[in-house]
């Protein structure tokens, strides 16, 4: 099957002229990563702020085609031709995911020039080498692919399979970086983003890749639609159905008692990280927080709860006095939570080398009531290069730092957050929301409520805090959880257990969000069970592929360029 079809493809090109799909199976060399990388680069504006879904069928179509025309890969015949063209497929990967990264975290250099001083240097690292390095993901997916690869409709299983698989590695592996999956192409799509509740980010990873590279299919022949392509179709109308039956009974309730005020500073992040803009910094959150919004409303004194964002402070709270005396006066009663600096004295095993007990520091979130610090939650999920550094006994002496100074250290959990006069909560500060399954412990009282405090002040006016709402939103969804997200420089948001964006404010502004919290509704299949449902789907999509693939296995050995 898989000769007949690339043997059409030439006699068909030959006959008529070539096709734009034909062009893009035969292309070479440097034409080949050309149209790789600029289709990459497309798919990049399916994602937040652009959202322009159908941006992907063109990276996706693009890749079923390269890996067409990966079959034309020289060899003896039999496993030496496979591994070929499995080789060619996976160069073709690369150069797809290194334009897709490059134009979707391009974002990543603005942190690189809060102090260009420093990390300046650090640009091209950040701009081009992160997406050079996450390239080899896709890559994977495309050789992976190649293997399961065959001449009919059963090829779009194979790129699902492959595809679906590396973006699973890519967030699990090397402490995982799940940001910007092809599945966030679905996640703004209305009613098609609720079969996050069922299959969780990872498995609408690999029903995009069925829903956008099927339309790949139509040259396969005259009948229309191609299998792969109504089955799509049946997909789409079977995810559009479910969401629209899940939102049109899910009404947003509320729970008593509760008033929450969101607070958005919008400091600049250069101005943050200074000690001698501490008081001036913490006037500019009180003078903020009591801010009346409306008339009637008289700032403080509306709200039961306080919420601010991560890094509030650039000291220590719980070692200044004077700023607990100041914040108990505002809050008259309500009570805060805010993200801060913890510090904590390590057991006596672990000492420093002068006999000295180690400090340790953690990146939090606090409850403060009259005063006094009542609860606390230290970041578990720490972020390579900002807040520690891989490898640092290689990287470090040739002069490679960190983004955030100071040695912090990774808490112990567990991840839940209870605060005075508030349901339980799942507290994620900053890149924890980008993972899914990992926003509430899996045993013990399930969460009531997802608290999300960030800083993404360092990345200025651009599509990166964009992209983190976006999935921060989506973690809402698949754990049937309302979201409070409070960022510095936004976006802040109130979300319901639905995703649906209750109040929102805006990047580059500041302001508060007056509002009572949702309510938690039962928890969806993919947080009663993470990745079952997924790991099923995946299941499925690889026997399916297998099923194509026994069925043209004729094609293995039979094709070879300019046989």
């Amino acid at each position: 099957m898989e000769q007949q079809f690339l043997t059409k493809t030439f006699s068909d090109g030959a006959r008529t002229g070539p096709t734009l799909p034909q062009r893009i199976i035969l292309s070479e060399g440097w034409t080949r990563r050309a149209i790789a990388f600029a289709a990459g680069a497309v798919g990049a504006l399916a994602l937040a702020p652009v959202d322009f879904a159908p941006a992907m069928f063109v990276t996706l179509c693009v890749a079923v085609w390269l890996i067409d025309g990966s079959a034309a890969a020289r060899g003896d015949g039999g496993f030496a031709h496979l591994a070929a063209s499995m080789r060619r497929a996976a160069g073709a990967g690369w150069w797809l995911g290194f334009g897709y990264f490059l134009a979707g975290l391009w974002w990543l250099g603005a942190a690189m020039l809060v102090e260009p001083d420093q990390f300046a240097w650090a640009l091209p690292l950040a701009v081009i080498g992160a997406p050079a390095v996450l390239a080899l993901f896709p890559a994977l997916g495309f050789a992976l692919a190649r293997a399961l690869w065959s001449g009919g409709s059963a090829r779009i299983f194979a790129l699902a399979a492959g595809l679906g698989a590396s973006e699973f590695l890519r967030g699990s592996l090397f402490t995982g970086f799940p940001w910007n999956d092809f599945g966030m192409a679905l996640a703004a799509v209305p009613y098609l983003d609720q079969t996050a509740s069922l299959v969780g980010l990872h498995g609408l990873d690999i029903l995009a890749v069925i829903l956008f590279a099927a339309p790949a299919t139509l040259i396969d022949g005259r009948r229309r639609p191609t299998p792969a392509l109504a089955l799509a179709i049946a997909i789409a109308a079977a995810m559009a159905g479910y969401g629209g039956l899940r939102l049109g009974a899910g009404e947003t309730e509320y729970v008593e008692g509760v008033k929450l005020r969101l607070m958005q500073p919008n400091l600049p992040q250069d101005a943050k990280f200074k000690p001698e803009n501490g008081p001036a910094i913490l006037g500019r959150y009180l003078e903020l927080s009591d801010r009346a919004v409306a008339p009637g409303r008289s700032g403080v004194a509306d709200a039961t709860h306080l919420i601010w964002p991560e890094s509030a402070f650039p000291f220590i709270l719980s070692r200044d006095p004077d700023a607990l005396t100041r914040i108990a006066a505002t809050m008259r009663g309500a009570i805060l939570l805010t993200g801060a600096a913890r510090v904590e004295e390590s057991a006596s095993d672990a000492r420093r080398a002068d006999g000295e007990r180690r400090t340790k520091i953690f990146n939090s979130i606090l409850a403060i009531r009259d005063g006094r610090i009542v609860a606390a939650y230290d970041k578990t999920h720490l972020v390579p290069f900002g807040e520690y550094l891989p490898l640092s006994k290689l990287l470090a002496p040739l002069g490679v730092t960190q983004l955030v100074p100071g040695v912090w250290d990774e808490g112990t959990g567990p991840r839940r957050f209870a605060a005075p006069g508030l349901p339980l909560a799942a507290p994620l500060v900053c890149y924890e929301a980008i993972f899914p399954g990992e926003t509430a412990e899996p045993m013990g009282e399930r969460p009531q409520w997802l608290l999300n405090v960030t800083n993404d002040g360092w990345f200025g006016a651009t599509s990166g805090p964009y992209q983190h709402f976006a999935q921060a939103r989506l973690r809402a969804i698949e754990e049937g959880l309302p979201l409070a997200r409070v960022a510095n420089t936004g976006i802040s948001a109130l979300v319901d257990p639905y995703g649906r964006v209750l109040e929102r404010l805006p990047l580059g502004v500041d302001g508060v969000i007056d509002a009572r919290l949702p309510r938690a509704i039962q928890s969806p299949p993919f947080a009663a069970h993470p990745f079952r449902w997924t790991s099923t789907l995946w299941f499925f999509t690889i026997i399916f592929a297998l099923c194509g693939r026994l069925r043209g296995r004729s094609g293995l050995t039979a094709f070879r360029a300019g046989s």
